[in-house]
C-alpha cells in the first residue's frame, strides 16, 4: 500500500517563520509607504533575532507545526490565529517594557505591530488552506464528479458542504441547496445559490444531479417524503446525514452520510409523547425488562436509564444478544443495570430473582414472535408466551411490583396463527389476574401495537439484504398489508402505558393507515437507485402458515375510548369468561407435555374468534365458523 508521504516538522516551522519574516517586510513597507527610512532599518536589525525567537517560541509551545496541514480544520486556523496574537500582545508588553524602562525606544513600531500581526495571520492561515487544496485536488485527479444537490441550508447543510469537499475519495461539487425558508432563497452559502425546495424536481429532471442528501436535524416527515420522492421518481440517489449525537467525535464524516433511515419510510409524523410525565413516573425506580436483548426490550432498558431509573435489570435468555446490550451501554458510559440471563418459563429462578430484586414495575417483553415458526410449534408458543407471562404476573402480585406491562401485538386481535392465539390468550391471563382482590396492588396494562420498523427479523433488514445481494426480494402476497411503527415510537407507547393505566386496560395506537409491503418493497428499491423488475425482481412467495392478509388492531367485539394523548387509544374488550382458570390450566399442561394439537384445540376453546389461516390447524375450526 502505498504511503503519503509527510514534509518534516522543522520544516513546518521554517516555512512558518518565512512568512512571518515577509509579514514583517511587508507591515513596515505599507506603514512607511514603500519608503522605509534607514534609522527605522538600524533599530530593526537588531530586535530581529528576538521577534523570530518569540515567534518560533509560541510555535512551538502552541504546537502548530504538529499539525498535518493538508486536513488542516477549523480549530487548526483557529489555534493558528490565537497563536500569532498571543506573539503579538507580547510585542506590545516588550514595547512598553523597552521604551519606559529600558532604552527609550519601541522594541517595534506599533502601527507595525498591528499590520504584522493582520498579515502574519492571513499568511500563515491561508497557506494552510491553500496546501489542503492542492491535496484534495491532487486526491480527487481521475474520479468521477459526484454532482450533489443539499437539501437545508442551515448549519447542518454547511456542515454538510465542507465534509463533502474535503473527502478525498470522490471528487464532490455542490450544485445547489434548496430550503423552504424564504429568507434564504435567492441567497448564496459559501458561493452555492440557495433555491426554493419546490425547485428540486426541476433540478432533478435534466440528470444533472446525482445525490440529493437531506441535511436537516429534525425535517418535516412529509416534506422528507416528498423530497423522497422527487428523487425515486427522476432514479437519483438520496441519503441524509445522521442525528449530531451520532457524529464521530462531535464532527460529520463523509462515510456517515447513509440511505434514507427505516423511518423515512414511514407515511406518518412520528408520534411524540410527554416524555416529563414519564420521566416523573420512572425516576429513582427499580425496574425489570424481561426480553431485554430483543429489539423493544432493549429500547425500553435505554429509555429508563435515559430517563433516570436507579436501576434496570436485563432479563434474557439469548446470551450473546444481552451481552452485546451490556457492552453498548458501557460503552456510552451509561450506569444502573444489570444483565441477567434466565427464562421466565423457570418459575424457581424467577422467584430467586424477584426476591433479590425486589422490582417496582415490570415490562414483560420475552415472547416468541415468529408467525411460521411457532405454526410448527404451538407447545413451544403456549409454554412461553402464556406460560412465561403467567410465572412473571403472578411473581409481580406476590412480590407487590407496583406496575406490569405486557407487550402484546396486532396479531392477538381476531387471530388467524398460533402466536397471534397465545397473545391474546396472555392478554385474557392478565386481563383476569388485574380483576381480582389479591392482585389490587398491582396495575395490569397492556400495550398493543403493529409491526416495528428495523427490529429483529422484521422484513426491512431482510428486504435490505436481499436488495444488497441483487434480489429478488420476497414478498408473500401481493396485496399483503401491516400497520408500521418505529422502535422508540413502540417503546414511548409501552412507556406512557404504564405512566396512564389504571389497572386492566389495553392500550392501542392509532397507527395511520396500513402499508402494503409490495409498495414498501418497491420503495426500497427505488431508494437504493434501482429500478424494481428491471435491475431487481420482486418475488411473490405466498402466505406463510397462520400469515393474515391485513392486520386490526381492535378486534370487531372492541370499542375504543380516548386518552389524554390524540393518538392512544384504551380498547374496550369483552368480560373474561369464568371459565378461563381451568381452561388455561388445561392449555398450559398440554404445553408442558409437548401436546401441539392439544394446544391449539385449547386456544380455540379459550379465543372462539381464533380462526387458523393457511395451517394444518384450520381442520380444528367449525365448518360454518365465521368471525365472532
Amino acid at each position: 500500500m502505498a504511503t503519503t508521504r509527510s514534509v518534516p516538522r522543522w520544516t513546518i516551522l521554517l516555512i512558518d517563520l518565512g512568512l512571518c519574516g515577509i509579514a514583517l517586510v511587508a507591515a513596515y513597507q505599507l506603514r512607511f509607504n514603500f519608503q522605509v527610512p534607514s534609522y527605522e532599518v538600524d533599530l530593526l536589525l537588531p530586535v530581529l533575532p528576538w521577534f523570530f525567537g518569540f515567534r518560533l517560541l509560541s510555535f512551538i509551545l502552541a504546537g502548530t507545526y504538529r499539525g498535518m496541514v493538508r486536513y488542516t480544520s477549523t480549530d487548526d486556523a483557529k489555534r493558528l490565529f490565537l497563536t500569532v496574537l498571543g506573539g503579538t500582545l507580547l510585542f506590545v508588553v516588550l514595547n512598553v517594557v523597552r521604551y519606559n524602562l529600558l532604552a527609550g525606544v519601541y522594541f517595534l513600531p506599533f502601527s507595525v505591530i498591528i499590520i504584522d500581526f493582520m498579515a502574519t495571520a492571513i499568511l500563515l492561515i491561508a497557506s494552510r488552506i491553500l496546501v489542503k487544496l492542492l491535496y484534495l485536488r491532487a486526491q480527487g485527479s481521475g474520479k468521477d464528479t459526484v454532482r450533489v444537490v443539499i437539501h437545508g441550508a442551515g448549519e447542518a447543510g454547511l456542515i454538510t458542504k465542507r465534509t463533502l469537499e474535503r473527502e478525498g475519495s470522490a471528487r464532490y461539487k455542490v450544485e445547489a441547496f434548496v430550503d423552504d425558508d424564504p429568507r434564504k432563497q435567492g441567497k448564496r452559502l459559501e458561493g452555492v445559490l440557495i433555491s426554493p425546495t419546490k425547485d428540486l424536481q426541476r433540478m432533478l429532471a435534466d440528470g444533472s444531479v446525482d445525490q440529493v442528501i437531506i441535511a436537516i436535524m429534525h425535517p418535516d416527515p412529509e416534506l422528507r417524503r416528498q423530497v423522497v420522492d422527487a428523487c425515486m421518481a427522476a432514479h437519483v440517489s438520496v441519503r441524509s446525514i445522521p442525528p449530531v449525537h451520532d457524529w464521530i467525535n462531535g464532527q460529520l464524516s463523509s462515510g456517515q452520510i447513509r440511505e434514507v433511515r427505516i423511518e423515512d419510510l414511514l407515511g406518518r409524523p412520528v408520534i411524540r409523547l410527554d416524555d416529563a410525565l414519564v420521566k416523573e413516573r420512572f425516576a429513582g425506580r427499580t425496574a425489570l425488562v424481561t426480553g431485554a436483548a430483543g429489539s423493544i426490550g432493549s429500547e425500553i432498558v435505554r429509555q429508563l436509564i435515559g430517563l433516570g431509573a436507579a436501576r434496570v435489570v436485563m432479563l434474557d435468555m439469548a446470551e450473546s444478544a444481552l451481552y452485546d446490550l451490556e457492552m453498548e451501554l458501557q460503552g456510552r458510559g451509561l450506569s444502573g443495570f444489570e444483565p441477567v440471563i434466565g427464562d421466565v418459563r423457570d418459575e424457581a429462578a424467577m422467584e430467586a430473582l424477584f426476591s433479590r430484586v425486589k422490582p417496582e414495575v415490570v415490562f414483560h417483553a420475552a415472547a416468541y414472535k415468529h408467525v411460521p415458526l411457532m405454526e410448527a410449534q404451538p407447545a413451544q408458543a403456549v409454554r412461553t408466551n402464556v406460560g412465561g407471562t403467567r410465572t412473571v404476573a403472578t411473581l409481580s402480585v406476590k412480590h407487590g411490583v407496583k406496575q406490569f406491562v405486557l407487550i402484546s401485538t396486532d396479531k392477538a386481535v381476531n387471530p388467524t396463527s398460533v402466536m397471534g392465539a397465545s397473545k391474546r390468550a396472555a392478554e385474557m391471563m392478565v386481563q383476569s389476574l388485574s380483576e381480582e382482590p389479591a392482585s389490587a396492588g398491582t396495575r395490569f396494562v397492556t400495550t398493543r401495537f403493529g409491526n416495528v420498523l428495523g427490529s429483529n427479523g422484521s422484513v426491512i433488514p431482510l428486504f435490505r439484504r436481499q436488495i444488497s445481494e441483487g434480489g429478488p426480494v420476497t414478498v408473500t402476497h401481493a396485496e399483503v398489508t401491516r400497520f408500521f411503527m418505529t422502535i422508540p415510537e413502540a417503546c414511548r407507547l409501552v412507556l406512557e402505558a404504564a405512566t396512564m393505566g389504571k389497572g386492566g386496560e389495553i392500550y392501542v395506537f392509532d397507527m395511520g393507515e396500513p402499508v402494503r409491503i409490495a409498495d414498501l418493497a418497491d420503495r426500497m428499491i427505488r431508494l437504493s437507485g434501482k429500478e424494481p423488475g428491471r435491475d431487481i425482481e420482486v418475488k411473490f412467495t405466498g402466505l406463510r402458515p397462520g400469515e393474515k392478509l391485513y392486520e386490526e388492531l381492535l378486534a370487531t367485539q372492541e370499542d375504543t375510548q380516548a386518552t389524554h394523548h390524540p393518538r392512544i387509544l384504551i380498547g374496550r374488550v369483552r368480560p373474561v369468561p369464568q371459565e378461563l382458570s381451568s381452561v388455561l390450566a388445561d392449555l398450559l399442561r398440554h404445553g408442558l407435555a409437548g401436546n401441539d394439537a392439544d394446544c391449539v384445540h385449547a386456544l380455540k376453546r379459550i379465543i372462539p374468534e381464533y380462526r387458523s389461516q393457511n395451517s394444518v390447524y384450520a381442520t380444528f375450526d367449525p365448518p360454518t365458523a365465521g368471525k365472532a
